[in-house]
């Protein structure tokens, strides 16, 4: 996780940078707050990422000596194909489009997002797993 931890931090860093420039150059501080955000989006992840890093054995990925049986084996769960994720996306477009429309697109675009809800916890039982 050191890759990732300096990866998020390097993006963080990168904002800093471009914000100190953006704000000395242009003396505009209210798109300054977004670039401090964006700085926050990278550092506060990379530092988070980077302690975890200090603490745990490292990974198989993170070893330079490392052989392919070492890191051969399960890769973990993928969930199967289910339409609930862009039933909610496009429940979520309908009810912004109430800003432009009305509050009509509200209405349908809350029961997309209400049928996603119901589908997707009842479509989500856990299955019996054959590994030990």
């Amino acid at each position: 996780m050191r890759t990732e931890s300096r990866i998020y931090v390097g993006m963080g860093v990168f904002f800093v940078l471009i914000v100190v420039i953006y704000f000395l150059w242009s003396g505009d501080s209210g798109n300054s707050i977004f670039l401090v955000a964006s700085a926050l989006l990278g550092i506060m992840p990379g530092l988070y990422l980077g302690w975890w890093a200090r603490r745990m054995n490292p990974r198989p990925e993170d070893v330079e000596t490392v052989t392919a049986n070492e890191i051969e084996g399960v890769v973990g769960y993928f969930p199967s194909y289910t339409i609930w994720p862009f039933v909610l996306g496009m429940g979520a477009f309908l009810t912004a489009l109430a800003f432009v429309f009305g509050e009509w697109t509200a209405i349908i675009g809350m029961g997309f997002i209400l049928s996603a809800a119901i589908g997707g916890t009842l479509s989500s039982k856990p299955k019996a797993s054959s590994h030990k």
